[in-house]
């Protein structure tokens, strides 16, 4: 039983301006594979390796697998169903599967445009993906497959979803593979090391409807954190890896794991630094503990603190929020972390006078690093369809944070470019000749300087927000910009039992371990609730139960001091 994985060949002008990441998917689905006696399988990093269609087919041709398994978000899927068409057509005879969250909840779409598809793994990818195999190499595919639970596939020129496969109950049994990627493509540009992405936990144990993290994972399981560092001292000694940022979308939202995790870096000393995305509220409720995690290595913290023209509607905390947001920013500062403030542009109420607004919070608050991200609404998402005929453009090629979707109601498309971009030679500008060179800390000097390569990098190879790709030059090309939408893309009308299912799967409430569901719903619900007990993004108050007590939380800061 051969099995060849692909990653598809996508870029866009965003997070791959820091190196080029490896590809945490692949590690975990081929290790659980290995782990139950599949052992014959390869990787193909189409994207990282910049491989050609061409070349693909003459690499799928000559391997001749069994199965030719491919993942993508939504940004990549249109490249994703190319890949294996192009598969599909050099080996007729493979088994071709596509997984991830967009084809989780769109595969009615995704399987009218790709009819060649076989099967779409919905969900949590290992145990699904592992029945199909089993299915393909005892011989009873096609025949068995509605027998596979989390796939949907085409049967008569019908697209059948079978029911939703149990989630893996003990995530500690998902050991990954690690030494399927080849490490030294993978390369963080600010340290100049190999990258890696583990996760720590699956999912969320709140239920916010603008997430999508629990409705993809539907339970929330947090690993035993020692076997997390198990597996980062693998990364380290056997790959080199000298940097890595947790996948979860919030790690500390469990304190007492968050708390034994970087407690059992300390005591094996690996020398590694890494990074995560987190709350406001998080890193206010931690403040004690902010050196203790400083020292287990935690040098970066992303923190999602959304924009003017979203503080300015009343669904959202205004000065209480900002003044947490800035204290956050100060706390962090302090503990030697650097700080990176995630900014939400380009809602339909964006105006010059918001995005200025916005620049004049974000040197307020004087983050080290500042990320302005085109407001994307996911076409999975409920606001998606909220939002009705406001959503333009359906070419999902361009739902990739660095184009603008929507289309503010007083600019254009170019001007809100323009002003973004404005931002960014702003804040840059100073931080290269008034912050990062007079840094004191010589850690977070160099960090900061690294980061700075980076941008640079980007920019001037015309890479950074798909500017090259866009045609923009400056203020002077705002009128001219074009992202080339392909407007015949066109939203598949889904069957009405299907999509039911997909409802009932994202709307069903997550098991929870120690977790209350979130109060705090869609836009539409938090329209009718106090503004002031709304939370922006990132802002949200839902905490876990803590098992970890007072006591021992000061003697964590005492042992560590």
């Amino acid at each position: 039983m051969r099995i060849l994985f692909v990653h598809p060949n996508y870029h866009s002008g965003g997070a791959e301006i820091a190196g080029k990441w490896s590809p945490a998917w692949v590690a975990y689905l081929a290790g659980y594979l290995k782990s139950h006696g599949y052992t014959d399988y390869t990787f193909v990093d189409a994207m990282t390796d910049e491989i050609s269609d061409e070349d693909l087919r003459k690499i799928f041709a000559e391997a001749q697998p069994d199965i030719i398994a491919c993942t993508a978000v939504t940004p990549a899927i249109y490249k994703a169903e190319e890949t294996l068409k192009i598969a599909k057509e050099a080996c007729p005879n493979a088994v071709t599967l596509l997984g991830g969250i967009h084809a989780t909840f769109m595969f009615q779409q995704v399987l009218t445009e790709a009819p060649w598809i076989d099967a779409i793994i919905r969900g949590e990818g290992e145990a699904v993906t592992l029945d199909l195999v089993r299915t393909v190499d005892e011989g009873r595919w096609p025949e068995a497959r509605s027998e596979v639970r989390g796939i949907a596939y085409v049967e008569n020129d019908q697209v059948v979803a079978t029911p939703a496969a149990p989630t893996i109950r003990d995530v500690d049994s998902i050991i990954p593979d690690w030494g399927v990627l080849d490490w030294k493509k993978y390369i963080y540009i600010p340290m100049g090391v190999p990258v890696a992405t583990p996760n720590m936990a699956r999912g969320c144990p709140f239920t916010c409807s603008f997430c999508s993290q629990w409705k993809f994972w539907r339970d929330y399981r947090v690993r035993d954190p020692k076997k997390v560092v198990d597996e980062i001292e693998i990364l380290v000694k056997e790959h080199g890896v000298g940097f890595f940022i947790l996948a979860d979308e919030e790690p500390t939202i469990n304190k007492a794991k968050f708390v034994e995790f970087c407690q059992e870096l300390i005591d094996r000393d690996l020398g590694v630094l890494w990074g995560i995305n987190t709350r406001v509220t998080d890193v206010m409720r931690d403040e004690d503990l902010l050196p203790f995690y400083r020292k287990a290595g935690l040098v970066h913290i992303s923190l999602g603190t959304e924009a003017a023209a979203q503080l300015n509607l009343d669904l959202f905390v205004k000065e209480t929020t900002v003044a947490q947001n800035k204290r956050a920013i100060e706390l962090l500062r302090n503990a030697g972390i650097v700080t990176e403030a995630q900014f939400i542009v380009g809602l339909e109420n964006e105006t010059a006078e918001t995005l200025e607004e916005t620049f004049k919070l974000c040197m307020d608050w004087n983050p080290d690093m500042a990320n302005w991200a085109m407001f994307t609404p996911w076409p999975f998402s409920d606001l998606y369809t909220e939002m009705g005929d406001k959503v333009e453009i359906h070419d999902f090629a361009k739902y990739n944070f660095v184009t603008p979707i929507m289309k503010p109601a007083a600019m254009t498309r170019g001007e809100l470019l323009d002003r973004v971009m404005h931002n960014y030679r702003r804040f840059y500008m100073k931080k290269a000749f008034l912050g990062y060179p007079w840094e004191r800390n010589p850690l977070r000097r160099k960090y900061l300087l690294g980061c700075l390569k980076a941008f640079l990098k980007s920019a001037f190879e015309r890479r950074f927000y798909d500017l090259g790709k866009a045609g923009y030059w400056g203020p002077q090309s705002r009128k001219t910009v074009d992202w080339k939408f392909d407007h015949s893309r066109k939203l598949v009308k889904p069957d009405a039992q299907l999509e039911e299912q997909i409802v009932k799967w994202k709307s069903a409430p997550a098991r929870k371990r120690g977790g209350k569901p979130a109060k705090a719903g869609a836009a539409a619900e938090a329209s009718q609730m106090d503004p002031s007990q709304v939370k922006i993004c990132g802002g949200g108050d839902q905490q876990l139960e803590e098992s970890l007590d007072d006591a021992k939380i000061k003697e964590k800061i005492k042992e560590n001091a």
